[in-house]
């Protein structure tokens, strides 16, 4: 996991203990980061399965 990924892992986390889900305006405000850029390190994160999304209940799963 880079930095950036572990980064917005724990920004995801930490926001989703308090019912709330982050936007990307979120993300890219506390990493500083474009918007490409923080898409592309979610997708990481889903695809190596770091995150999952669960659509019915519309909150983030952790592994």
């Amino acid at each position: 996991m880079s930095d950036l990924e572990r980064k917005i892992f724990r920004i995801i986390y930490n926001m989703s203990r308090f019912r709330k889900n982050p936007t990307i305006d979120d993300l890219k405000r506390k990493t500083g980061k474009d918007e490409k850029t923080v898409r592309q390190a979610v997708k990481n994160l889903l695809s190596k399965e770091e995150l999952i999304w669960d659509q019915e209940k519309r909150e983030w799963k952790f592994i």
